[in-house]
């Protein structure tokens, strides 16, 4: 018999998914193990394999479709399946799906309102997350289509199907709410920054909502406090050469590997800053993972390198080169993306001399780091050129003092001004 494919529970205590794209078109076959979907998660695009052998006979959700957890996004047909078992299968969906677990978006146009005089109360409708989306860009109203899925629900194709017709709203990228008469309480007064100026709407990512999410709450909620130094990178640069001359260009070490490997070090000798407040308890972390944000088209990612402390530099940098690639790629996994104790921004490489962090929750600190420069600097009291290095580490003020701060940044600065300490 057919049988349902299924949301899958990608990121623990996951509610939903968004389907990314299908691999895979109706009447495709799809081996056991064979990666039918995408699905993207805050972080990352992840890839969901059929557990066995059939031909995708139906796909109930399409691409940009939000939908919950183990609700039905395709039909597999197994060998010898007809099309009469697909359609028993479908007539029963509606009665095996929970009505909690139906993706369905209420529409701004046409939600429920509060009864009140002179004025219309219209029901609310459904509709696929592609299809609201399709409708708002396209200036049709959702009031104005008839639904072809489950319960009425409006699907990708009827927005499309009535789109050489449809009348559009005045505004194609405002959704506008009319009725029969309003009051002075009822009107909202535009204000002067309200002036719509000709765009293109851009759709949030999952990943774009998430990072939003979490900095937002990071800068309501985390008491952020600063500490900078300038630390003098020309013995760092020297090893870095004497090290590089004898690996392969694809080996070679970076910058920020020093970093991570230095930072590392840094927890092992003030092991009271490696810390994450919570509201019951300051946790005292027994090793030391290590963030480093990547930029992707995306967003900002920050894969996790694992017990920094105990890996060496080589590691690092393999670990660090493959989990970038991976982010830039989209494809990394979930468990190599989240948790982390500790986060190292570098901007250098883009000519940003210095800059200031948002911690990333629940961490209590990250460092920025700018762009290596010539700089004149004072040497047994003479003033000598130099490499300088600007970092500002950024501190959750409820888990660490500035004292405690200070003391970590001192040993970093300490260890990358003799990096043969970390070598060692």
């Amino acid at each position: 018999m057919p049988e349902f494919m299924v949301m899958p529970s990608v990121v623990a205590n996951a509610r939903d998914g968004t389907i990314a794209r299908w691999l895979k078109i109706e009447g495709d076959a799809v081996a056991a193990g064979e990666a039918f979907a995408e699905i993207e998660t805050d972080k990352a695009v992840i890839e969901i394999s059929s557990p066995k052998t059939g031909r995708v006979a139906r796909i109930l959700h399409g691409d940009g479709s939000t939908v919950a957890v183990e609700t039905p996004i395709g039909i597999l047909m197994n060998d010898g399946d007809t099309e009469t078992d697909v359609a028993q299968l479908l007539s029963t969906s509606v009665s095996a799906i929970p009505a909690q677990h139906e993706a369905v978006i209420v529409d701004a146009t046409t939600a429920p309102i509060v009864d009140m005089p002179g004025r219309d109360v219209k029901c609310r409708q459904f509709a696929s997350p592609l299809a609201r989306r399709l409708a708002h860009e396209k200036g049709i109203l959702l009031s104005d289509i008839k639904g072809t899925g489950p319960h009425g629900r409006i699907l990708r194709g009827d927005v499309e199907g009535l789109e050489a017709t449809v009348r559009s709203v005045s505004s194609p990228t405002v959704p506008v709410t009319r009725y029969a008469t309003v009051t002075n309480e009822n009107v909202a007064v535009p204000r002067p920054n309200e002036v719509v100026i000709p765009h293109v709407a851009i759709p949030h990512s999952a990943m774009r909502r998430t990072i939003a999410q979490r900095l937002s709450e990071s800068k309501r909620t985390i008491p952020h406090f600063y500490l900078h130094a300038q630390i003098v990178a020309d013995a760092l640069l020297e090893l870095r050469k004497q090290i590089n001359a004898t690996r392969p260009a694809e080996a070679r070490l970076s910058v920020t590997d020093f970093l991570v490997k230095a930072a590392a070090a840094a927890f092992g000798r003030v092991p009271a800053s490696n810390v994450i407040w919570t509201e019951d308890a300051l946790l005292s972390l027994q090793r030391t993972d290590i963030c480093v944000a990547v930029a992707t088209d995306g967003g900002l990612i920050t894969p996790v390198i694992k017990d920094a402390g105990k890996k060496s530099l080589s590691i690092i940098s393999n670990e660090i080169s493959s989990l970038a690639l991976k982010a830039r790629n989209g494809t990394l996994k979930p468990e190599e993306y989240r948790g982390g104790s500790f986060t190292i921004s570098n901007l250098g490489m883009y000519g940003v001399s210095d800059f200031s962090a948002i911690i990333n929750p629940p961490q209590a600190a990250i460092l920025a780091v700018g762009a290596i420069e010539e700089r004149i600097v004072s040497r047994d009291r003479l003033a000598v050129g130099a490499r300088v290095m600007c970092v500002t580490l950024s501190l959750d003020h409820r888990a660490i003092d500035g004292a405690l701060g200070a003391q970590w940044l001192s040993s970093f600065k300490e260890l990358l001004q003799d990096p043969m300490q970390i070598l060692v």
